[in-house]
């Protein structure tokens, strides 16, 4: 026996329903899946127009209303804000940073178990293939045995055209089984990512909001130091004049004791 009647044997003894077994079970953690991700999207909706205005608005009063509204929102968004506005009082490169190390947690909560969404609608096809094969091998293999009966066993060769039906039937459910499971995972694997993107992308705009609104407010300061700096007034030079005099006070005596000798010596 050589290797290929070897795995021949094996393919035939074992059938294809296995295979369709794996891709029910399969399919279970695929609808598992998408409902779990589906109902975490769900939990996280709000709208970002709203949370937008809502933050301009309350950046004009102070930080720390800002704060509180984000606080309030159940998105994703809102909690990259958040994460800005907590280090906002140390300029904007630190909120920068901060939302940027948050965005990264979030995407990964909004990228859970897509890949396993992913591999499946790739590969659930060629795992349905798989078993189209072996109901194929097994069909001819039916063909092979019965043309080796001799014609005394005609009866039993009869029934030879119904076991090959039989086997081509189940290659052919194990293909629809395996379309059946990756359709639908590809389906709201390509949805999820889609809401991931739009998600990223409405956190890049809440983002900028608050940079542009933490860049205007220390461009204010600056330029309001500037002005005070240029409007004081310069320091007097007051040090000279009183040593000037102090020196002038000091040679006076000096004349004085000059004008009495001269006036002794005329005298």
């Amino acid at each position: 026996m050589n290797l290929i009647e070897w795995l021949q044997r094996i393919m035939v003894g074992f059938g294809a329903a296995w295979v369709m077994w794996l891709m029910i079970g399969l399919s279970v953690v695929s609808v598992a899946i998408i409902l779990e991700r589906a109902w975490f999207f769900w939990s996280l909706r709000d709208d970002v127009v709203v949370l937008a205005r809502d933050l301009r608005n309350a950046l004009k009063d102070s930080i720390e209303a800002a704060q509180k509204r984000m606080e309030a929102s159940p998105s994703a968004e809102a909690a990259v804000v958040k994460a800005g506005l907590i280090e906002a009082d140390r300029g904007p490169k630190a909120a920068e940073e901060a939302m940027a190390g948050a965005l990264a947690l979030q995407r990964m909560k909004l990228e859970r178990r897509l890949a396993y969404l992913g591999t499946l609608g790739n590969n659930a096809p060629f795992i349905g293939l798989f078993g189209t094969v072996i109901g194929v091998v097994g069909a001819f293999d039916a063909l092979g045995k019965a043309a080796e009966k001799p014609a005394a066993q005609a009866a039993a060769a009869a029934m030879a055209p119904q076991q090959v039906m039989s086997s081509i039937a189940e290659a052919l459910v194990a293909t629809a089984v395996g379309l059946a499971v990756a359709i639908p995972a590809v389906a709201f694997n390509n949805y999820f990512q889609r809401m991931i993107r739009s998600t990223l992308a409405n956190t890049e705009a809440l983002t900028r909001v608050l940079l542009a609104h933490l860049h205007g407010e220390k461009d204010a300061l600056e330029a309001g130091a500037g002005v005070a700096v240029a409007a004081a007034p310069a320091p007097k030079k007051a040090e000279p004049k009183a040593q000037a005099n102090g020196s002038r006070g000091k040679k006076a005596p000096a004349k004085d004791e000059d004008e009495e000798e001269s006036s002794e010596e005329n005298g």
